[in-house]
């Protein structure tokens, strides 16, 4: 799946996915967010990444897990 905002390369922390142009990864991003940090607030800390980034970050995450193999014990 191609996802235009976001980037891995192996130079960049260590090849985590980030935002393009950026060194803010789709972790950090998933992790503000999942710690209760409100949107605008997550945006304001990181003025150089857009709603859209975000967005691209939660895709990314999705599509992600959507490639997963579930594994039943």
């Amino acid at each position: 799946m191609k996802h235009e905002r976001i980037s891995v390369d192996p130079k960049v922390l260590a090849g985590k996915p980030c935002i393009k142009g950026t060194r803010i990864s789709v972790e950090h991003i998933l992790r503000e967010l999942s710690a209760g940090l409100p949107l605008d607030e997550l945006l304001k800390a990181h003025p150089h990444i857009t709603h859209e980034d975000v967005l691209a970050a939660l895709a990314y995450a999705a599509d992600s897990l959507s490639l997963e193999d579930i594994v039943l014990a």
